[in-house]
């Protein structure tokens, strides 16, 4: 007689994908909450069952921070749901916003093993937020353990996700940690990036409440080369960590681009943010940043892009159109906010360029676009995009958005330090072995180094520097021990 199954995974075989059940599109577009809340306990339960608990686990692998994916995932399916979340608090300082805003169709869910057998991926994303949510809810995240104190002080700058980890990770340490950064919240992106849908915001205010707590002393409004030097900041500093992101908005550098109308997607989505935390935004208030019953147009097929048109169809615009001059299959925003975007009323405009920005009485009316067609793959190992003659069409537009990308500032003009040594293209110079730039005891990560990337991987930036820096600092404090003994030496 054959036992009974008494072990709650490998259900992937009998139990479908399911994810949280998303609210209805038309319900949906009409505030900026989370589309979807998180799992119920059993149906947590019942999708973490459905991993395969893989001898060599994929999902870890392409995840940035290597988290321990299978092993809370079978502690959730389990009902041990307290140590799944100190396993998976163990590797990642804000797991429940990664589980919301990373692209897992890229990462940890592109690569499940069960995905490859034509099962559908474990649904890791929902399960991570479902995880940290409830820890949240139970009070189970507890206060930051700070270590002995080192007598040793680091100054951050940039309150972004790679500043904010290491922060952490640095005041358990014991060491003590300022945060400078030029907004009046920190938070950086996950703040005033991305919209409410995707990431509310007092996900992100609870934990920065939690490294104010742990007397990480934030210094909001503060901006390097204005209030401080970047020298007068080491001079103050054991060590420095330069976090700042890249804010500079890639330029469309076509005709017409300068006709008001047009707007950077950073300026557009940060005025949205503020608005939903109750501030006094000018230029949406007087209908500038405001997309209501405009026709609004976003050129762009990343993330940010699809930020944008999803933000333009809740301030109630007359319609909504993102033109990307490749198709479907090759852009790069994921999949899943594409989806998110049609279900909501987007309108997709793929293979099309802008070629000019149309003017009346100096205020934008409409793109001239050009139809594309792919031709051979490019050094990205993508089909470059080339026009197809007389192909030139009009689009209506009252506001253009522009959502190519970000690139680093001039950050040596800016903090007043041209000695700060940056690549050719703009991004920080530093020694990967040890993350440290030209300047001795000044450490960069995150975006500022690899450029524009994913919240994850300024996460794992962000843990990795803090190895660095403590490596750094020790030495340093040893050395000044040495220092102060070698009088009693030569008196003996």
């Amino acid at each position: 007689m054959s036992k009974p199954v008494t072990d709650p995974m490998l259900r992937f075989v009998d139990t479908d994908q399911a994810y949280p059940e998303k609210r209805d599109p038309k319900l949906r577009t009409e505030d900026f909450q989370e589309i979807a809340d998180r799992y119920p306990e059993e149906a947590a339960k019942e999708q973490s069952g459905r991993c395969s608990q893989c001898g060599v686990p994929y999902c870890s692998v392409h995840c940035p921070l290597h988290n321990h994916i299978p092993d809370w995932l079978r502690l959730t399916a389990e009902g041990r749901l307290r140590e799944a979340y100190e396993l998976s608090n163990s590797t990642s300082t804000m797991p429940e916003i990664c589980g919301r805003i990373c692209p897992q169709d890229r990462l940890c869910e592109g690569n499940c093993v069960i995905e490859f057998s034509g099962h559908d991926a474990v649904t890791i994303g929902s399960v991570e937020k479902y995880i940290t949510d409830t820890a949240w809810a139970e009070g189970w995240v507890e206060p930051i353990s700070v270590g002995p104190e080192k007598g040793q002080s680091i100054g951050i700058i940039g309150a972004g996700p790679a500043g904010l980890a290491t922060a952490e990770y640095m005041r358990m340490g014991g060491y003590e940690v300022h945060v400078y950064d030029r907004h009046d919240r920190a938070g950086g992106l996950l703040t005033y990036g991305i919209p409410g849908f995707k990431l509310e915001k007092p996900v992100v205010m609870r934990r920065v409440e939690r490294l104010k707590e742990a007397d990480i002393h934030i210094h909001e409004n503060f901006s390097v080369g204005e209030d401080a030097t970047l020298e007068e900041l080491r001079q103050k500093h054991d060590a420095i960590l330069i976090a700042t992101g890249v804010y500079k908005a890639r330029d469309l550098r076509l005709p017409g681009s300068v006709l008001s109308g047009v707007h950077a997607a950073l300026d557009y989505l940060t005025a949205s943010n503020r608005m939903s935390f109750g501030d006094d935004v000018p230029a949406f208030e007087d209908g500038t940043l405001d997309a209501r019953d405009k026709h609004v147009v976003v050129i762009g097929g990343g993330d940010t892009a699809m930020d944008c048109v999803r933000t333009a169809i809740r301030q109630g615009a007359k319609s909504v159109k993102c033109l990307y001059r490749r198709d479907k299959e090759n852009m790069p925003g994921s999949q899943n906010e594409v989806r998110n975007a049609e279900e909501e009323g987007v309108e997709f405009v793929w293979l099309s360029a802008p070629e000019e920005l149309i003017g009346d009485g100096g205020a934008v009316s409409g793109v001239k676009v050009q139809k594309m067609r792919l031709g051979p793959p490019d050094f990205s190992g993508r089909r470059s995009p080339e026009p197809i003659p007389d192909s030139a069409y009009e689009v209506e537009a009252d506001m253009v958005i522009k959502a190519l990308g970000f690139e680093p500032e001039e950050l040596p003009q800016l903090f007043g330090a041209p000695e700060l040594g940056v690549t050719r293209w703009g991004t920080l110079r530093v020694d990967h072995k040890n993350m440290m730039s030209n300047l001795d005891g000044v450490f960069a990560a995150g975006d500022i180094v690899r450029g524009a990337s994913l919240v994850v991987w300024a996460i794992r930036d962000g843990r990795d520097v803090a190895e660095h820096m403590h490596a750094y600092l020790k030495a340093k404090a040893r050395a000044a021990r040495a220092k102060t003994t070698e009088p009693q030496k030569d008196a003996a």
